[in-house]
């Protein structure tokens, strides 16, 4: 598959760019991208939640009336789960949800969101750019260049760029990522997704 390489200001370049078929002309595999999206999203929770449970609350050390006699119902505390105050029933613990998925398995992910991205036409390659001091003016243009204003980005790098990031961590709908950080999740989780060019290679060598 061969793309067309842009410049910022969204004319074309002359160039041309070779995506490997081997990994954007797959056929997608939609069970692993689930379960690469999936752990993705559990590993990003905390899981820090808890709940005291009536072992746990204070107070209700003593009966608060007599077994017998009143006409109503017994009562041993005040801290039942039945009571305002009492404690929680199976409430939440603190747990990990890490979950693990093989390295084939990872890769192939990666391979199928971006052969989804490649059939749907939602590629595109830009040259190789950094800024010279950030400045989100200067990122804003480069969208409204390429007619992406608006929509849901992902913006692959050819390693940490400070002055590219620093200038779009702050604008809606984009994100920012080195093209061998960007999880199956990211990938698929946008409208459009730009390249650098140099990014590609680091991207292919990654995945394989």
């Amino acid at each position: 598959m061969k793309l067309e390489v842009y410049k910022l200001d969204g004319t074309k370049s002359g160039e041309t760019v070779e995506l490997k078929p081997e990994i954007f002309e797959i056929e997608p595999n939609d069970h692993v991208l689930y379960l690469a999206v999936k752990a993705y999203l559990a590993n990003q929770r905390q899981g820090t939640h808890k709940a005291k449970e009536r072992s746990e609350v204070s107070g209700g050390g003593k009966k608060p009336w007599k077994q017998k006699g009143r006409g109503g119902a017994r009562a041993g505390t005040t801290r039942s789960p039945l009571w305002v105050g009492g404690g929680s029933i199976f409430g939440p613990k603190p747990r990990d949800y890490t979950q693990k998925l093989n390295k084939k398995v990872v890769a192939l992910a990666r391979k199928s969101a971006l052969s989804y991205k490649a059939k749907a036409n939602q590629i595109l390659v830009v040259e190789d750019f950094d800024f010279d001091n950030p400045k989100t003016k200067d990122f804003v243009a480069m969208l409204n260049g390429l007619n992406l204003k608006g929509k849901k980005t992902l913006l692959l790098t050819d390693g940490y760029k400070k002055n590219i990031y620093l200038s779009g961590r702050n604008v809606d709908k984009v994100n920012i990522l080195e093209a061998n950080k960007a999880s199956a999740y990211h990938l698929v989780n946008n409208q459009i997704l730009v390249m650098q060019k140099s990014a590609i290679n680091l991207l292919e060598s990654t995945i394989n």
